[in-house]
């Protein structure tokens, strides 16, 4: 059996078979962790166990990225950045893969249970410093932000799944009449108003929403706009950021109220560049 360090070509292979597997389970359809397995031994030569723990491996580098995660194959973390360019060299071949996600979910949206609405993270729930700083460092560096706002099909998505939300909530609440007046501003109005959805709360306060979508755990970072932070503040008693996380297998949500900076980093990422 070889040892040592991974190269690219067996980084490559065993990535390509967790993706294989995890694009199984997330369509419901069986698979055999063992017979991949084995098939990854007779391909690259590896150990049965030191496949399984890279498996681990890349589940805690898919957390970093915002994505899904094979169950059974727990996160263990330290891994080599290497493993993570795999599996960015894996999405760039496969762009289609994260667009079709969210089409994996069964029920229709406007079918779909309304939202559980979590608790925020917080102090108490971070994870183990050095297990953040990785996942930190491998969402910077592949700009995990950046990827899941220009997936647009994920974002509208998203969106849709709230909108239905919302008018399910006010029906539960016997206001069918504020429900027939809810809102998908985004894409009645086009984006630039600050909110995707102008709904209301139960005693017909409004609710302006902004939706912020990801396919991976709660903590994976996202881009907000300075035109959103803007009416967040000039709005303050109206909007809410609405986030939804792990959309792509069981989507959860939780909201943040302004001011967003007592709740996130708010870091700057780009700049305006003008001719003097």
């Amino acid at each position: 059996m070889v040892s040592g360090d991974w190269s690219d070509t067996e980084n490559d292979a065993v990535v390509a078979a967790y993706f294989a597997m995890l694009s199984d389970e997330l369509a419901g359809r069986p698979f055999n962790k063992a017979a991949q397995n084995r098939l990854l031994q007779e391909q690259i030569g590896r150990s049965r166990g030191s496949i399984e723990f890279k498996h681990c491996n890349i589940s805690a580098a898919a957390k970093g990225f915002g994505l899904p995660m094979v169950k059974g194959y727990q996160p263990r973390f330290n891994f080599q950045m290497s493993l993570a360019e795999a599996i960015s060299r894996w999405l760039a071949r496969h762009p289609e893969w994260e667009a079709a996600l969210h089409n994996r979910q069964k029920p229709g949206l406007a079918e779909a249970p309304p939202l559980f609405i979590g608790i925020a993270p917080t102090l108490k729930n971070t994870p183990p410093p050095d297990e953040l700083v990785q996942m930190q460092t491998v969402a910077r560096r592949f700009d995990v932000a950046g990827r899941d706002e220009r997936n647009r099909t994920l974002g509208r998505a998203g969106e849709e799944r709230v909108f239905h939300h919302e008018c399910s909530q006010l029906r539960q609440y016997g206001r069918d009449d504020l429900a027939r007046r809810v809102r998908w501003v985004s894409q009645e109005d086009g984006d630039g108003v600050g909110y995707d959805i102008a709904s209301f709360t139960a005693d017909g306060r409004e609710r302006l929403i902004e939706v912020k979508t990801t396919n991976g755990w709660e903590r994976t970072p996202f881009h907000i706009s300075r035109n959103e932070l803007e009416v967040a503040e000039s709005r303050r008693e109206d909007w809410y950021l609405f986030r939804l996380y792990d959309f792509a297998r069981s989507p959860k949500a939780f909201e943040l109220r302004p001011p967003l900076d007592a709740h996130v980093s708010l870091t700057a990422t780009s700049f305006q560049a003008s001719f003097q």
